[in-house]
């Protein structure tokens, strides 16, 4: 779309930046004049991390709303929407969820070493 808008274009306060590829995710047209409520594009995805981030997203207390979709099975992207309380922009929001899930991520693959580095466990053979 003509109207959407890269997201290494938008700066945001004082937020730790989080490392996006170039033309990964882009903020659709209609995004509100305060930040509150906008609609991402993230390309190359699918219902794996639109369900988990916005599950994070809807953890935080100063979201509204975040929804996402997979506009066709044959699209190889996902929208993403988020509507905040007003406290902080949609940006902040998924960039907070974001860092969450990354958060998550890690503790699960630590615990998972730790016990994987046990060898307290039985190697099956597969036939």
């Amino acid at each position: 779309m003509s109207g959407d808008v890269s997201m290494a274009d938008v700066s945001v306060g004082n937020t730790e930046e989080i490392a996006v590829e170039d033309d990964k995710m882009t903020i659709l047209p209609g995004m509100a004049s305060d930040g509150s409520a906008a609609s991402f594009k993230i390309k190359d995805e699918d219902h794996t991390l639109g369900n988990t981030l916005r599950y994070m997203i809807m953890k935080n207390p100063d979201v509204e709303f975040c929804g996402y979709s997979i506009p066709h099975p044959n699209d190889n992207h996902m929208h993403l929407r988020i509507q905040t309380y007003g406290e902080i922009t949609a940006i902040e929001a998924l960039q907070k969820g974001l860092r969450d899930l990354v958060d998550v991520c890690d503790v699960v693959e630590n615990k998972f070493r730790d016990e994987y580095n046990k060898g307290d466990y039985v190697q099956e053979e597969i036939a």
